[in-house]
């Protein structure tokens, strides 16, 4: 089997084997993936242009964003694709890419929840720092996974390479490969969890001693929003990672995935910025410079 790994090809099953319900599928998720780059990019855009919301808030969001967007994309050239087979070194990128985007998106949001009043030379490093750790979380898991044998030609339910489908069709033991999924998913989950608790407590303590109404209510609509993005994140990659893999379910498991690689790029624009009311200042006057 370890002359064989090395010529290992993996097919993508992805929702459906039908080809009219492929064609459905992936117009749906073309309409989520402009939307998602109108609303990614856009963010951006207006950080860079518009020197108000030049802040460490909307700094960590646009690198988010422009995460969001390159993730969202790679997902829609896999529904795209007529040929399901992947090769084992192109399974090996994908898993990298989409696993290096959990714990940098994990790190970015808790960095958001911090402090906005940190300066440019702690949120300049901190987001590279986001990116670098991701990067070091994937490679680890990367060569752990594909460390293992697999058959010659396997079948992968599921729309990318990641992996708990990964470690379902392995041929080797896989329980060292879970327990190092369990200990640095974890830690990551918890520290960066920790992190924004700890941050809105401080939040919450000072909200209680604003006397302004007005005040307290647009701290708490924003921290509102904030945690709200944050627990639909978590709770998504806790729900696909932190189970044993032989309760892993390629259906339930492929839905999840797709919700927090397609659906919540599309909702952070909104949670965070387009009802925020520097935003759409910042909106309308770019679109009275253009127009």
């Amino acid at each position: 089997m370890k002359n064989v790994t090395k010529l290992n090809m993996f097919i993508l099953m992805g929702f459906a084997d039908d080809l009219e319900v492929q064609v459905y599928i992936f117009l749906l998720f073309l309409e989520i993936y402009l939307f998602t780059l109108v609303g990614n990019l856009g963010l951006v855009m207006l950080v860079i242009v518009d020197s108000r919301i030049q802040n460490p808030m909307y700094y960590f969001l646009s690198v988010l964003s422009f995460l969001d967007a390159l993730v969202t994309s790679k997902m829609l050239i896999n529904f795209l694709s007529e040929n399901k087979t992947v090769s084992y070194l192109g399974c090996a990128a994908q898993k990298l890419l989409f696993v290096a985007s959990g714990p940098t998106e994990c790190s970015l949001l808790a960095a958001m929840a911090y402090d906005f009043s940190m300066a440019p030379s702690v949120y300049v490093p901190l987001s590279i720092a986001s990116y670098v750790g991701g990067i070091l979380h994937a490679t680890v898991h990367t060569v752990a996974t594909f460390s293992l044998s697999f058959c010659a030609s396997s079948e992968i339910r599921h729309v990318f390479c990641d992996i708990p489908p990964l470690l379902t069709i392995s041929r080797s033991d896989t329980h060292t490969n879970q327990l190092l999924l369990f200990c640095l998913v974890g830690s990551i989950e918890m520290v960066t969890v920790l992190i924004v608790l700890i941050s809105y407590g401080f939040t919450l303590l000072a909200i209680l001693r604003m006397c302004s109404a007005e005040g307290r209510r647009k701290v708490f609509y924003t921290c509102g929003s904030h945690l709200t993005g944050v627990s639909i994140y978590h709770g998504t990659i806790l729900f696909t990672y932190m189970k044993p893999t032989s309760s892993y379910d390629s259906n339930h498991g492929m839905i999840v995935s797709t919700f927090y690689t397609i659906i919540i790029p599309m909702l952070n624009p909104i949670i965070y910025s387009l009802r925020n009311k520097d935003v759409k200042e910042a909106m309308k006057n770019l679109r009275s410079n253009w127009f």
